[in-house]
This record gives C-alpha cells, structure tokens and sequence, in this order.
C-alpha cells in the first residue's frame, strides 16, 4: 500500500519481450498488483510476463489485438475488481521510469486530484532528448487535445504515463474510450464530462532501443479528425444540454459570421478576376465586419472555455 492507499499499475503490452519483464520487476514495493496485459502478441512476451516470479503480477490476455486502449481498458477493469484506490498506467516498453510513480500518486492522494499525467515539457531535459518528429508532433496534437477536451492547462496529452483514482474510473464508461493509440486523448476528454480534475507532473521519458508502432504520418491524419466530433459532442453536452451556456452562443454565432464573411469575400473576390468586376466599398464591408465579428466571438468562447476548465 501506499499511504494507505491500494495502488494497482496496468501494463498494456505488444510485443515487449525485451523490455516488458524489466518493467515488471521494477514496480515499486508498495504497488499492490500488476496487470499485466497481453494484447495478443506474436513474440516471446507473454512467456516474459510469466518469468517475472512476482506474486503481485496478474497476466491477462485479449480475446483478439485491441490496440493499447482496449488493453488498458481489460486492465482497468481488472483493477477495480480487486478494490484498488488508484490505478497507474505505464507502457510495457521501459520508457516510463517507476521511481517517479510516487509523484503521481500523491497528486492523486495529497492534493486530491481525479487524474494526473506525466508531462514531458515540464521535466528538465527530457525535450532535448525527444525525438524531433515526435516533439513537433507532440505540439501540433497538444492544441487540438486542449480544444477538443477543455484541459487548456494540460499539455503532452500523448503520455501515457497516468494515474487514476477509482472513483474517477468508476465514472466513466470504458467501452466507450478509444481503443487504440488516441485512448490518452480520449481519456481526458471523458474525464472533462465529469469535470475531473486533472494535473500534469513533471516526469521524463527515458528513450533506448525500444520500437514504437505508432506511425506519425497516420496519426497526423488521423487524430484531428477523431478530434472534430469529439469536440462538438463536448460542446453541446457540456453548454447546451446540460446548461446552456454563452460559450456556446458565441461559438455558434462566430463560426456562421466567420464562415459567412470567407465565403462572401471569397466569392467576389473571385468574381473580380474573372470577370474584371470591381467590389463596391460595400461589398467588401460586408465580408470584412463579419469575418471580424465573427473571429471576436470565437476567440471569447475559447477564452470563457479556458475559465470553465476543471482545476
């Protein structure tokens, strides 16, 4: 236990063999159980998770490959049959360093967080140490995640070095949540639902031989459109359905000013090269004072948005 706390770690895995035993074996003495989770590898893992020789550790196994999300989901749900207080995510891969565990448990425990994430940016020279690709990338997504889930405080949504507490997890439907490589993302924006609060910890990656299956050029395609209704369902659950809000008058009003001065402007713009025709003052008034408007209405939703944000 932890400070009187029932500590359970979940470790998704695909194909670790050579990494997920160490793992295993270097949870921290007060982590109750291990779930380690087996999501149908075609390597030597799962007979790595049954060499570990630790009572703590609890194998599990997929019916079918889910991606790291559905893994961790089997894991979550283990974890709370077994009465846990607080449930810990790490990677079977060896990047996320167990002697830095005990900070997210205390944000959990001592400062009464729902949910508290590793953040990378904030921990000494863990940037320079970041692939480029992956720093970029981690910048570009750490905006959509912020707009779509409402944590405009939160960033590196990517890691997935996190820690829950049960109540927290018992609030939320897991068949729900993303089962791949977007689930990180997924989580904060189920957990903004519940106005959970949540806190970044500054935790560095540690970065070796280890080979990542997430493919950048597919995430960049992919995750913005996941993003896009996700984004909207937030919107309208949170400052329609349950509680009218102005956030939502804003943002509604902006994006069909915005939207109808780009279009106006565009077309006659169009209009003058093709057909030599020059726009009165007028003409060009009516598509500047909306696109203007409509630009400030938005811009005062995103920052009523960033009022409302959980802390």
């Amino acid at each position: 236990m932890y400070k009187n706390r029932r500590i359970a770690v979940v470790v998704p895995t695909y194909n670790e063999a050579r990494h997920v035993g160490g793992v295993l074996r270097a949870a921290p003495e007060y982590v109750d159980h291990v779930v380690a989770v087996d999501d149908c590898s075609t390597d030597d893992t799962p007979s790595a998770v049954a060499s570990v020789g630790d009572a703590r550790v609890v194998a599990l196994r997929t019916p079918e490959n889910q991606g790291v999300g559905g893994a961790t989901m089997l894991g979550y749900r283990r974890a709370l049959e077994m009465a846990c207080d607080v449930v810990v995510k790490m990677d079977g891969d060896g990047q996320m360093s167990p002697e830095h565990m005990h900070l997210l448990l205390d944000a959990i425990i001592e400062q009464g967080y729902d949910y508290a994430k590793g953040n990378r940016f904030l921990a000494g020279d863990s940037l320079s140490r970041m692939p480029r690709h992956r720093l970029f990338g981690n910048v570009v997504l750490t905006f959509l995640n912020k707009l779509a889930s409402g944590y405009w405080h939160v960033f590196d949504p990517q890691n997935g070095y996190t820690a829950i507490s049960a109540d927290a997890l018992r609030r939320l439907d897991l068949s729900s949540i993303h089962r791949r490589y977007f689930f990180e993302n997924d989580m904060l924006i189920a957990l903004n639902f519940h106005n959970a609060r949540v806190r970044d910890v500054p935790v560095p990656a540690r970065y070796g031989d280890e080979r990542s299956d997430l493919n950048p050029f597919h995430a960049g395609l992919t995750f913005p459109l996941l993003f896009v209704p996700r984004f909207w369902r937030r919107i309208y659950q949170k400052y329609v359905l349950r509680d009218f809000s102005p956030i939502a008058l804003f943002l509604f009003a902006g994006l069909l000013l915005f939207a109808w001065g780009v279009a106006f402007g565009a077309y006659h713009w169009a209009l003058s090269v093709l057909t030599e025709h020059v726009a009165t003052t007028g003409t060009v008034m009516l598509a500047v004072l909306p696109l203007i408007l409509g630009f400030q209405l938005i811009l005062q939703a995103i920052v009523l948005d960033i009022q409302e944000t959980p802390k």
